[in-house]
């Protein structure tokens, strides 16, 4: 478990090339709590630090040494559902997002392992996205680790940091010079990557008990790190 004692953690990073998965990255590189970072892809990130170790696979889901030891797991896969169907919404979502977790449960049971789905995440909607993220937020839960579900709404990319969906990209643009100004009139429906990297962190250290963290929820948590 991550927390203050002298020996520093692993952890798992699922999904860093993308918007969120670079602010947990960042956030993890950063804290001292964090020995080592293992990172794993289907292509190299073009970075180096002393804590990164990536693990280039095209089978993210697929067993092996760099799944054991590990305190916790920061999994952040997964594909806008625009213009997708839901049998390859699924496969990249349920399908990819439990096999990561089970072969986490099999190499390291016990541990932490955070999972990012998304506001309104409802295995009863009439969204499809919606749905799916739900069935796999409750087939993650059911498994032998301590698992939290984040929930972010509106997610801010800060540091540099830049989202590969264009139609999130554009969003963000015309977004940019009011997100202080909707950051005061909703605080819980928008989060930026700082924060939620840093609640992360925060809720397996015992910041939170498990289950579902609204944006809320990582906002205050990143707040009282």
């Amino acid at each position: 478990m991550i927390d203050g004692s002298t020996d520093r953690s692993t952890v798992l990073v699922f999904g860093a090339s993308g918007m969120v998965g670079q602010g947990v990255l960042r956030e993890c590189l950063r804290d001292e709590r964090v020995g080592e970072v293992r990172v794993v892809a289907r292509r190299a990130l073009d970075l180096t630090h002393a804590k990164l170790h990536q693990v280039v696979t095209d089978d993210l889901a697929a067993p092996g040494e760099h799944l054991a030891g590990v305190d916790a797991t920061f999994d952040s896969v997964g594909v806008s559902s625009n213009g997708v169907r839901e049998p390859e919404y699924r496969r990249l979502t349920f399908d990819l997002t439990v096999g990561i977790a089970g072969a986490v449960a099999d190499a390291s049971p016990g541990s932490a392992f955070v999972y990012v789905s998304g506001q309104g995440t409802d295995t009863k909607s009439r969204l499809m996205w919606a749905r799916v993220k739900g069935e796999t937020e409750n087939a993650v839960a059911a498994l032998p680790l301590r698992s939290w579900l984040f929930r972010p709404g509106v997610v801010r990319p800060l540091h540099g940091i830049q989202t590969k969906t264009r139609l999130y990209g554009a969003f963000h643009a015309v977004l940019r010079p009011v997100f202080p100004l909707l950051n005061r009139l909703m605080p819980n429906q928008i989060t930026n990557t700082e924060a939620i990297g840093r609640a992360m962190l925060a809720a397996v250290t015992g910041g939170v008990p498990e289950g579902v963290v609204t944006t809320s929820d990582i906002n205050a948590l990143a707040a009282a790190r």
